[in-house]
């Protein structure tokens, strides 16, 4: 047994081997793809520009630690050898290892008093993803269904729902999944690449009758829709109209269209392309992308690790921060920064931080988000939270109010009546503009 990671089978595979791998991301960057039809015109660009809001979950897959990013102890027994550095806002320190975000903290919140009480990789994952546990009878749609139907438009080409997930690793813990909402709002899952698979027209088939092919399609579609109308041939009649509007918009996927410069901010690695992916996405107008960034779950070598991933995160925030900056997309886009659950402060034998959900830490800024704002406190060795505790479903709420949605409306099932949150959950207004 590997002394350096928990029991689950989802670590067999080693992440030293996955760690030499960083930089050789590009290569599974879409090449060779045809024209775009539905995003080529700058007046349907400026339109989807100035159209919904949209959120990124950056998840960290496997539980980051929030002493080695957003809440250092430096100089305490469970400090670790990493210092803290002074922020653009002033009594605000984080760890050495994140210089860029530093810099940009007036433009970040910090929570730093997470109390989520679940510690097991799927129980977490899944708390973090629903804001709420499952019940025996309900399982309930997670963040990013609830977000596509919330903020997804009906006439829309592009998928609702995307989530990167490259590494074997924990992919499967938090079972994404639109539940009673319908397939209409699942996820489209890309695990094997950054491009959808069967998305490039054939080359048997021209592009004359592609089109052919959907105006017949399109035409059929109408005629029985007008005598079977049902919610299930609608639906599927939907489905077909979206996968159409999707093979014609395959440059979407191909961020060798992006200037170089943009490109070098963003860095090399897998977690960059795909994040400068979603900001791709959600500027053609996709209402939530999650891209994943797996094997932070040090129980050995913690130090190590986190020497290696957290510089590659703070890259890849502050180039996504800034970009959506530039591109007047902040103000309708949040980017969330979290994972299952954060690091112990105590050090095992094998210098490692083990599973700790009783005082962690998770990053927020766009859309709706306070700049500058650091909520919550934990005590002086990072064990206990002493101010402004808050649990998953806070952030869950937060997040939904912070794209305008409101946290207590309610769905149905049959005539049961399912609240977006659970009784007595509220967004965390102090972090909310």
């Amino acid at each position: 047994m590997n002394p350096h990671f928990c029991n689950s089978s989802e670590h067999d595979l080693s992440r030293r081997a996955f760690l030499r791998t960083l930089g050789a991301g590009t290569g599974l960057a879409a090449t060779g793809i045809g024209a775009v039809h539905s995003f080529a015109a700058p007046a349907l660009n400026d339109t989807l520009k100035a159209g919904g809001k949209s959120v990124i979950l950056l998840w960290l897959a496997g539980g980051a630690s929030q002493l080695e990013t957003w809440d250092p102890k430096p100089g305490r027994p469970t400090g670790g050898p990493f210092a803290d550095i002074p922020t653009s806002v002033p009594g605000v320190h984080i760890s050495e290892l994140m210089p860029q975000m530093a810099k940009r903290m007036k433009d970040i919140c910090v929570i730093r008093g997470l109390n989520t009480k679940n510690g097991d990789h799927g129980g977490g994952a899944q708390l973090m993803m629903r804001g709420r546990q499952d019940e025996a009878g309900l399982r309930y749609p997670d963040m990013g269904a609830v977000l596509a139907r919330e903020l997804g438009r009906a006439d829309s080409k592009v998928p609702d729902y995307v989530s990167f997930y490259t590494a074997q690793e924990g992919r499967d813990f938090s079972r994404q999944g639109s539940s009673f909402l319908g397939a209409r709002y699942a996820p489209m899952k890309l695990s094997d690449s950054m491009t959808p698979p069967n998305l490039k027209r054939l080359e048997s088939i021209t592009e004359l009758d592609h089109h052919a092919r959907a105006e017949m399609q399109q035409l059929l579609s109408r005629q029985f829709i007008a005598g079977h109308g049902t919610g299930a041939v609608k639906s599927h009649a939907n489905a077909y109209a979206r996968v159409h509007g999707l093979m014609s918009s395959e440059t979407l996927f191909d961020i060798t269209r992006e200037p170089a410069k943009v490109r070098e901010a963003y860095g090399p690695t897998l977690f960059g392309e795909q994040a400068l992916l979603a900001r791709r996405m959600v500027e053609a107008g996709v209402p939530f992308v999650r891209v994943s960034r797996a094997w932070w779950d040090s129980h050995g070598q913690n130090f190590e690790t986190h020497q290696e991933m957290v510089p590659e995160l703070d890259r890849v925030m502050a180039a996504l921060l800034d970009d959506l900056k530039q591109r007047g997309l902040l103000e309708r886009t949040l980017v969330l920064a979290v994972g299952e659950f954060g690091r112990t402060p105590t050090i095992n034998a094998s210098l490692g931080r083990d599973h700790f959900a009783n005082a962690w830490s998770a990053a927020l800024f766009g859309c709706g988000i306070k700049g500058g704002a650091v909520f919550g406190k934990t005590d002086k060795d990072g064990a206990t939270v002493i101010e402004d505790q808050v649990g998953a479903g806070e952030l869950f709420a937060t997040v939904l109010a912070g794209v305008g949605v409101n946290p207590k409306k309610e769905y149905h099932v049959g005539a049961r009546p399912i609240p977006l949150v659970n009784p007595g959950i509220k967004p965390i207004a102090q972090v909310l503009v």
